[in-house]
């Protein structure tokens, strides 16, 4: 592969791809993850009984900073104007689902925004969580984040 096919490294190092030139479209992206968790701590996070606070709702304001921060902590990736960000959570037996559903009138995608704001709403409720995980030998055996997936991606 020669240097002239890659996009982001040339012959005077890395760089930013050029959009300029791209029209405005609607972006839409959806990304979701889950962390598994005991069946105990799931039911503190869903009565609201973990000492340090609402964990859903401090995972959604995580996630939603990140979207919005995302351009600072990927190298390269393009500064974008969102429009909107929704998260829900599912909670399952032994897991909690985060969705987030990115928007933005742009000339570049937003998957990246979209996969950052479920990682960092996981690591949040790990977070939050992790003084109700432990076992006796001071360990993490449930837990675990995994399935971090785009779901969907589009322009209109």
């Amino acid at each position: 592969m020669t240097n002239k096919s890659l996009t982001h490294i040339s012959s005077k190092g890395v760089r930013m791809v050029e959009v300029g030139d791209k029209p405005v479209t609607r972006r839409i992206a959806v990304a979701r993850g889950k962390i598994y968790l005991k069946k105990s701590t799931i039911k503190l996070v869903e009565n609201e009984e973990i000492k340090k606070g609402n964990v859903l709702t401090t995972a959604q304001i995580a996630a939603i900073s990140a979207v919005k921060s995302t351009h600072h902590i990927i190298p390269l990736c393009h500064s974008l104007r969102i429009t909107g960000v929704d998260v829900d959570f599912q909670l399952e037996r032994d897991y909690i689902m985060i969705s987030v559903n990115v928007n933005s009138m742009g000339k570049t995608g937003v998957e990246m925004e979209a996969l950052t704001g479920v990682s960092v709403g996981l690591l949040t409720v790990w977070d939050m969580v992790k003084s109700v995980e432990k076992d006796e030998h001071g360990q993490y055996p449930s837990t675990c984040i995994s399935d971090i997936e785009v779901v969907k991606k589009m322009k209109e």
